[in-house]
């Protein structure tokens, strides 16, 4: 690399381990000085002219995972600038946990998150090994699976993923608590999209419902909340035929028009039968769509194959939106309090929204992408009193709690301590994989004192008076029911 970051103020001694903002020389891959450009590939995968960033370092700020980088994502940005391809052998681009912190605060408007993902594949285009393999068989076997299958059978797909890192009884004791609440499933699903499909009747008044993969399993108590509580507002959720997994971050750290092109698939499936809006519980579900809604319909490629499967041409007609929002919008606050029958009175809850709902906010549309108030007013409208507080929207680790477990529990450790001394009594979630990582992982974070964490669906159904069964409160990690008997909220 020559100097090796020189932009970066820092020089390159040798033999030596790399650590952040050293120079990372002397590994084994080789990349091929006579390749094209970064800038120019990265420019062709996303559409980003990285000569635009000049090096204000908010996304390096502001990257919760910038501590275990080797690489400052402001130095990758300058990396390409002076077109180092050494860059390809960086941790921190397989590290990065697309939270979209970086691209949400970036000046510019540069989706850095997607730097990210085209460095990832053009890594194994140029035939640079991964920094961190075991980042990269996870990707990959997620979608191995998810194309055998159509949706990801969870339980199976983490024993393979064990077995392929040689250690086949890593995270039983987690498998076992989450068995025994009926949160993992022993028999895989099969989904293929259909060819042909009926349409609705009066489409305009039915949403159509993406459950996402960990509906059925991991995410099962948020799932049959979601649609008691959408019942309960008479909001029709409409579950599309043959749906299929969305890809999530495997695919679009893989491959782009693979990501444009599993979510449109059950779009397509959605336009045909009539309904023009979609929503997903799972923030990752939703973050694929609404890319898709976004931009993916430009993606001739993607197009063309969602045309092969479905025998369909997507016409991009329908819109995208998280659960937390199409109940806003088809019911509103006044009804939800309407519906309130034992309101959640004295009880303090911090919401946490995760990185996905509302980032990035150029796709998302979301108005305070950094401090969202719609779940903290869907709670006080449950009778609550929501806590403020700082982490909000911070990440917890996403799939890094699989690859790299000891970085995500301290990273969700952070967001639970948080809330603690913030005042929370428990905390509410609108995300299947942070729920996991707060409420499953919990155990192993060794908190002195544990907080129960539940989906807002499970208060939205506590409420409205379902009672601990229909909030399907014995399914949680971390049993909630001894806070609620203390505060009178159960029979």
């Amino acid at each position: 690399m020559g100097s090796c970051h020189q932009a970066a103020g820092r020089g390159c001694g040798s033999g030596a381990a790399p650590v952040r903002g050293e120079c990372i020389t002397g590994m084994d891959a080789v990349v091929e000085p006579t390749a094209e450009p970064l800038s120019n590939r990265v420019l062709d995968h996303i559409g980003e002219n990285i000569f635009r960033c000049f090096q204000c370092l908010k996304c390096s700020a502001g990257c919760p995972l910038a501590d275990e980088f080797d690489l400052m994502p402001n130095q990758i940005m300058r990396s390409l600038q002076l077109g180092d391809a050494e860059v390809l052998k960086s941790r921190a681009i397989w590290l990065c946990s697309s939270c979209y912190t970086c691209a949400t605060r970036c000046p510019q408007g540069i989706d850095v998150t997607g730097v990210m993902d085209a460095l990832r594949m053009e890594a194994h285009a140029r035939g640079v090994t991964a920094a961190i393999p075991e980042i990269d068989r996870f990707n990959l076997l997620f979608l191995r699976f998810v194309h055998r299958f159509g949706r990801l059978p969870e339980l199976l797909f983490l024993l393979a993923y064990n077995l392929l890192r040689g250690q086949p009884l890593r995270d039983m004791a987690l498998g076992w608590r989450m068995i025994k609440r009926g949160k993992l499933k022993l028999l895989p699903r099969f989904a293929h999209t259909p060819k042909t499909v009926q349409v609705v009747e009066r489409p305009r008044d039915k949403v159509a419902y993406f459950p996402g993969c960990a509906a059925h399993s991991s995410a099962v108590e948020y799932d049959l909340t979601a649609r008691t509580s959408a019942a309960a507002l008479e909001i029709e959720l409409i579950e599309p035929p043959g749906w299929t997994c969305c890809g999530a971050g495997a695919a679009h750290a893989s491959d782009r028009t693979m990501a444009h092109e599993m979510p449109m698939r059950t779009m397509a499936t959605i336009e045909r039968m009539g309904i023009d809006t979609v929503t997903s519980p799972c923030s990752n579900c939703f973050a694929r769509l609404k890319v898709a809604e976004h931009s993916a319909v430009d993606d001739a490629s993607a197009l063309d194959r969602v045309k092969v499967v479905t025998g369909h041409a997507y016409q991009g007609s329908v819109k995208v939106q998280h659960l937390l929002d199409t109940l806003l919008d088809r019911a509103g606050l006044a009804t939800i309090a309407q519906r309130v029958r034992r309101p959640l009175a004295g009880l303090r809850v911090a919401c946490y929204y995760g990185c996905l709902i509302t980032r990035p906010s150029q796709v998302t549309g979301a108005d305070n992408p950094e401090y969202p108030m719609k779940m903290d007013n869907l709670l006080q409208a449950l009778g609550a009193e929501t806590v403020g507080w700082s982490y909000k929207t911070d990440c917890c680790g996403a799939s890094l709690s699989v690859t790299q477990t000891p970085l995500s529990l301290k990273m969700s450790r952070k967001v639970v301590v948080d809330a603690q001394e913030c005042g929370a009594e428990a905390v509410a979630t609108m995300c299947p994989m942070c729920h996991l990582n707060l409420d499953a992982r919990q155990p192993e974070m060794e908190l002195e004192t544990p907080i129960p964490i539940l989906q807002a669906t499970q208060f939205m159904s506590l409420a409205f008076g379902f009672g601990a069964k229909g909030a399907r409160l014995g399914q949680n990690i971390v049993d909630p029911r001894p806070l609620l008997g203390l505060k009178n909220l159960l029979d």
